[in-house]
């Protein structure tokens, strides 16, 4: 576990360093390049890692699942296998010693200090063999993406240093994928310590409508802390979804199937007693005698 560790936080400081490189290596189209990954590959986290594979919010076919969980394991974020296995503990044990990106340690360690503390981290044996995801398990797929994980990113950076030099990789990679990251981490801190309160839910979860835009509609997280198999996370109009647009549109064209959402009856069941009773007047409203 420490050689993990000291690989882990290696690879941490390699990735933040190259970015820092950003401003002496900037043009145009290094820029947006980073820009098009960051949605490509944030869209791989949101719609595959979270919503597809750890909640199965929905269901694609085999080649469209296994083509976004590949564009998420290039945003350096760990293998399926390992993201999806930390997500479930995650709601598993929230906010508890258990958790393994819990906010009672702080600020600091359920940001960024639980990646490199494999100790607390997998001290438990469901979460040092992933036993919690045998159905990523049994697919050879997600078995090869977990193995070979490094390598994808390296041979993307190849590839970019191949089409654009130094700026495609300095921005491609390392620009590109710390933002992410730390929108990413920020999830598991400030959706934890700043916003508001919908749902009782229980947890300190928090809605966050800065990190709703940054992060492709994650930072609605009391929301899906109070409907954890919703593929919708952004309940209102005005809650921009962008993860949950592109499940309608493949909803639409019958490529997502099973499409899970929270029924007014599992609102009111979580809502506050104020909220319970606005959503019971505004069901009455709608129902037709």
């Amino acid at each position: 576990m420490e050689a993990a560790s000291t690989t882990k936080l290696f690879m941490i400081l390699a990735i933040h360093g190259l970015a820092l490189l950003g401003p002496f290596y900037f043009n145009w189209s290094a820029f947006w390049l980073a820009v098009a990954l960051y949605f490509v590959t944030g869209v791989g986290i949101t719609l595959s890692f979270h919503r597809n594979l750890a909640h199965r919010s929905f269901e694609l076919p085999r080649w469209l699942e296994y083509s976004f969980a590949y564009c998420a394991v290039l945003s350096f974020q760990g293998s399926p296998i390992e993201w999806v296995s930390t997500h479930r503990l995650h709601h598993q044990y929230t906010d508890t010693c258990n958790d393994p990106h819990t906010p009672i340690k702080g600020f600091w360690y359920s940001h960024i200090g639980w990646i490199v503390d494999y100790h607390s981290r997998f001290r438990r044996p469901d979460a040092r063999k992933f036993k919690n995801v045998g159905d990523l398990k049994n697919q050879w797929y997600y078995r090869f993406l977990h193995y070979t994980y490094p390598f994808h990113s390296i041979a993307l950076g190849s590839l970019l240093y191949t089409a654009g030099g130094l700026p495609f990789v300095v921005w491609g990679m390392g620009v590109r994928t710390v933002i992410f990251l730390h929108v990413t981490f920020s999830i598991n801190s400030i959706c934890h310590i700043w916003g508001k309160r919908v749902w009782n839910t229980g947890d300190s979860s928090k809605n966050n409508w800065l990190l709703g835009l940054l992060a492709h509609g994650e930072g609605w997280h009391n929301n899906h802390h109070a409907f954890e198999y919703s593929a919708r996370q952004g309940l209102e109009w005005w809650e921009i979804d962008t993860t949950w647009y592109i499940v309608s549109f493949l909803e639409a064209i019958g490529l997502a199937t099973d499409v899970k959402l929270p029924t007014e009856t599992d609102k009111k069941q979580k809502a506050f007693p104020t909220e319970a009773h606005k959503i019971l007047k505004r069901k009455a409203f709608f129902t037709i005698d």
